[in-house]
């Protein structure tokens, strides 16, 4: 599935849950969806989400 698809399957997600629940139940969703993204691209690139969470510096 490409990108556009994608986004058209997300747009479509938030509108019904915009229109049938709310401005909540839309917030709701996109931070959700937003959280599904960043697994999903985590996933993908075989990162390990440790790796993200670990210093980057030297000691302080």
């Amino acid at each position: 599935m490409n990108r556009a698809v994608l986004g058209l399957l997300v747009g479509m997600a938030l509108a019904f849950a915009g229109w049938f629940g709310g401005f909540g139940a839309f917030l709701l969703v996109a931070a959700l969806g937003a959280v599904g993204f960043a697994v999903g691209h985590l996933l993908d690139r075989d990162i390990d989400p440790r790796d993200l969470l670990a210093p980057r510096g030297g000691r302080r």
